[in-house]
């Protein structure tokens, strides 16, 4: 007889992707059930539902495994971070959404299946985490071109045609880039000038930045969050090749700034629309960014490159 001692909580969002967790849901639970786990399951009613719930109850449970989009992953995360850091449980994850970037990062299988053995049969992982102002977020905070495109994008669309929506959308945009005057003090260091786009890390693969030069060395629990930050471009061809420079992993060293810091300081002179973890983050003229060591535990493979330095 099997003696269930230990509570887990599924939480997924039945609209993420093109709603495939649907089909699997009951072998999901019977492989749950096998770990012998006693399994709260709750299907996302809204937009915070995930976040809502795990705040109130995320203590009450040995395990919680959600599944969903980056942004379900980012309510996940920040319901957790309600708590104190002995009192979170850990975290597993089955990605099912467009784009799955902090998937790739934590190097989880793209299949339901293998994702979802992983999140009862892996092991613990500690991550970073990034406090935006009085928020969190996961693998990604940013501001200028481009970076309203997750959250813009209607989900019909991206149920349609996938990460190809993300790329029409961001084609639309191309003859109307933004400028943004920003005064930006991190670890040893200060920048002040003219930008069209800005992005705080923690992660080796964002927006089809696969493994560059600058984000393949990324380590998710050094307490060290990445920048990049892209000067504005003058013309259409400069703009074409700080694009092919970043997918080469180069650096000319005047088309964009990399750092590496505990804290970030923004100001600017205008409101800035902040994209965390592609959803909307928030428009302030003043954001603090400081880097949450340790603080989550996610459920990885064993085989993660991570685990293996």
């Amino acid at each position: 007889m099997i003696s269930i001692t230990k509570k887990m909580l599924f939480i997924f969002n039945p609209h993420s992707g093109k709603g495939q967790i649907k089909n699997h849901l009951l072998d999901i639970l019977d492989k749950f059930a096998k770990a012998e786990y006693d399994i709260t399951v709750r299907p996302t009613q809204e937009r915070l539902d995930a976040y809502n719930y795990i705040k109130n109850n995320g203590d009450k449970f040995d395990r919680i495994v959600v599944s969903g989009g980056d942004g379900t992953l980012n309510e996940a995360v920040k319901g957790l971070m309600e708590f104190d850091a002995d009192k979170r449980p850990c975290l597993g994850y089955i990605p099912t959404g467009t784009t799955n970037d902090f998937a790739s990062t934590l190097e989880l299988p793209k299949s339901i299946a293998k994702s979802s053995d992983i999140a009862v049969n892996g092991v613990p992982f500690k991550c970073d985490i990034g406090k935006f102002n009085s928020t969190t977020f996961n693998y990604v905070a940013a501001f200028g071109a481009f970076t309203d495109v997750p959250y813009d994008t209607p989900q019909e669309t991206k149920n349609i045609l996938g990460h190809t929506a993300y790329v029409l959308e961001g084609m639309k945009r191309l003859s109307s880039l933004p400028s943004y005057h920003v005064k930006i003090k991190y670890d040893n260091g200060e920048f002040e000038g003219d930008i069209f786009l800005c992005m705080i890390l923690n992660a080796t693969s964002v927006a089809g930045l696969h493994k560059t030069k600058q984000l393949k060395n990324v380590d998710l629990n050094d307490g060290l969050f990445e920048m990049l930050v892209f000067k504005r471009p003058t013309n259409l061809i400069e703009f074409q090749n700080i694009l092919i420079n970043l997918m080469r992993g180069e650096n000319s060293g005047d088309e964009y700034l990399f750092a590496k810091s505990s804290y970030f300081e923004f100001e600017c002179d205008e409101n800035i629309k902040w994209t965390l973890d592609g959803e909307y983050g928030g428009n302030p003229k003043h954001t603090v960014i400081n880097v949450v060591p340790s603080a989550m535990t996610f459920i990885i493979d064993k085989t993660h490159n991570m685990l293996k330095e």
